[in-house]
């Protein structure tokens, strides 16, 4: 192919002009988070070529479906593209690996060939948009990121060229947290899964909001093969269910996979086999529900969670309950009214504690959690998961001045090219904000 793209994979854009100039999100090895996830579909030979001969790597983010710790050393002698994420963990990390290490400044165009250039968009919760000029086409690649308003930014953006594809998570599998359970060992089915409307309603409406011509559907296709972690395959979606009830007037659906050619202006299908999900034992992946912890573990554990000081704020304990023994961070001795349970093996638990990276357990999905108190799943997400996935491990935000800080940064870069501008509860005026970053940053320093 000379001009064009191909989808492939779980999350991968390959670009190509007159050879692979970028690859996106490759997970090419089998496995990720702790083995509980597996790629639906195998990739074929010829993209697995353009796959590893692609001069440019993008990561949009840490999360092993996309930036994989196994896939990632076949890059290597690659140039790696990364957005612009406060905190920089995952670019320092690989330029002290020996990674050649690009840092997308936010809203800036950089040309990757005669015809190719890409523009990157971070956000808070550690994730990024990818807007790639192939000539007069824009593919908008979203990935799993939360829009935060950028929509009219890329609507308005896009209007200038002939094409436009959004690729984007298309509500087909479960890539989110869904293992609660109540005090009296309910399960708690979260709310956004009951009574879902079909996955195209979802696809078609996400493809209005952005003015995209056509939906390519990305990010959705894995499937659980631990034996701990099986049971979340009922609440996946089927390949089909992308397209019911997939209606609109100015955009259409396109296959997940295909072989789009920008000269010729047409595209095939690319029919890659599916692979088959094996249950496999999660002792395969070094964890036994029975191993207790072992000398010296508590401790990190304690250290982890306190450094974290939200959590503090709004939970008075948390109990990790490992190999049946239960083991209680406490922020408070007596009157508990919050804390959260935390069943999970040994083994993983502690690789996500010294990788700062327990927002992979709470994905795999085959870790128990229990709401103790007052509690709804939503709270989960937005005062424990946040802050310990996306400011701490990954911001490097622990206390209450870092994380204002932290997200003042990102809440700057949006109002730099919009007066106004919603952010997540709040709603900030220029003039009045930027003083008060600038009085932040003076005063704190992450």
């Amino acid at each position: 192919m000379k001009l064009g793209f191909e989808t492939i994979g779980n999350a991968t854009i390959i670009v190509h002009d007159e050879a692979p100039i970028l690859v996106t999100d490759p997970w090419i090895t089998p496995d990720a988070y702790f083995g509980s996830w597996i790629c639906n579909y195998q990739i074929p030979q010829v993209q697995m070529e353009s796959i590893l001969n692609a001069k440019y790597v993008w990561f949009s983010h840490g999360h092993p479906d996309h930036l994989n710790p196994d896939s990632l050393p076949k890059f290597k002698d690659r140039k790696i593209l990364l957005a612009d994420h406060v905190g920089g963990r995952i670019a320092s990390g690989l330029r002290a690996e020996g990674y050649d290490v690009t840092v997308l400044k936010d809203r800036k165009w950089y040309s990757l060939s005669e015809n190719v250039r890409v523009l990157c968009w971070s956000d808070q919760y550690q994730d990024s948009i990818l807007l790639i000029e192939v000539k007069n086409n824009l593919l908008i690649n979203c990935n799993d990121a939360v829009d935060f308003g950028r929509n009219h930014y890329i609507k308005n953006l896009g209007k200038k060229y002939q094409n436009s594809f959004l690729f984007s998570i298309s509500s087909l599998g479960i890539a989110d947290m869904l293992n609660y359970y109540d005090e009296n060992g309910q399960f708690i089915v979260p709310k956004e899964y009951l009574n879902r409307p079909p996955a195209g309603i979802e696809n078609a409406k996400k493809a209005e909001r952005f003015g995209a011509r056509y939906f390519v559907p990305s990010s959705s296709f894995h499937a659980f093969q631990r034996n701990d972690s099986a049971w979340a395959n009922d609440y996946s979606r089927r390949m089909q269910d992308l397209y019911e009830g997939y209606q609109s007037e100015i955009s259409q659906i396109l296959p997940a996979f295909i072989r789009y050619d920008f000269n010729s202006e047409s595209w095939i299908e690319i029919r890659p086999e599916s692979m088959p999900i094996k249950i496999r034992n999660c002792k395969e992946f070094g964890d036994d529900w029975d191993e207790p912890l072992h000398k010296g573990d508590f401790e990190q554990i304690e250290k982890y969670f306190k450094r974290i000081e939200h959590l503090g704020n709004y939970l008075d304990f948390i109990n990790v309950r490992v190999g049946g023994v239960d083991n209680r961070v406490t922020w408070k001795t007596r009157q508990f009214q919050r804390g959260i349970t935390f069943e999970v093996p040994r083994n993983s638990l502690m690789l996500s504690i010294q990788l700062g990276i327990f927002e992979d357990l709470l994905i795999g999905n085959f870790m128990k959690v229990t709401l103790n108190g007052k509690w709804t799943t939503q709270d989960l997400n937005s005062d424990f998961s946040i802050y310990v996935g996306k400011y701490a491990d990954n911001g490097l935000a622990y206390s209450q001045e870092q994380v204002q800080r932290y997200l003042s940064i990102y809440q700057r870069r949006f109002l730099e090219f919009k007066p106004y501008y919603w952010i997540p509860k709040l709603r900030f005026q220029a003039g009045a904000f930027l003083k008060r970053i600038q009085r932040l940053e003076k005063a704190t320093e992450l």
